[in-house]
Formats: structure tokens, sequence, C-alpha cells
């Protein structure tokens, strides 16, 4: 049996918020039996399995890995980037005119 590791223990805020969703029942099923293999909660399984998801997504967005091969030309573009040509710089100018920043 795999331990259960609980990611959201570590987030120390009050459960203040709720999350409401419809699923099948196969998808339920599974996921009542893997909660009670655990032998932890439903409800802290799936939480916990929600948020270690989110967060591989947000880490994938927002991190870029370069293979040793890239490396050099990711650096060399950025010491020696070209001029902005009159198409992107139109382009900068429509985003300014379009975009909201908040």
């Amino acid at each position: 049996m795999l331990a259960f590791h609980d990611s959201t223990a570590a987030v120390k805020e009050a459960s203040s918020e709720r999350m409401q969703f419809r699923t099948k029942p196969r998808i339920k099923s599974t996921i009542t039996q893997a909660s009670e293999l655990s032998g932890v909660d439903y409800s802290a399984f799936t939480m916990s399995a929600a948020y270690e998801a989110a967060i591989r997504v947000i880490t994938a967005h927002e991190r870029t890995d370069l293979q040793a091969v890239d490396h050099k030309a990711f650096f060399e573009a950025l010491d020696n980037a070209p001029k902005p040509t009159a198409k992107l710089r139109a382009a900068l100018e429509q985003r300014k005119r379009t975009t909201v920043s908040r």
C-alpha cells in the first residue's frame, strides 16, 4: 500500500471555501475506493489530488527547462536580440490599446 501524503496540510489557512461538482458514478467509486485503500477521508484524498495536479500545471506553465544543446542558442538570442521590426512595434502598440492590465 502506498503511503498517503496530504499536500494540503502544509497550507495554513482556514478552510472557508466550498467546491461543488458532479461526476460520473464510476469516477466517484474509483476515487472512493482509492481513498479507503489509502486510509484517509474521501474529501482529503480528493482535495489533495486536485491540489497536487494544480501545482504541477502551474509549475509547468511558469518554468522552462532547456536541454544543454539549446542553452547556448537561447542565451545567445537574449544577449543579441534583433532590433524590433515595424510589424513588431505595430503589434505592441495594438496590444497596449486592446489589453487591460489589473
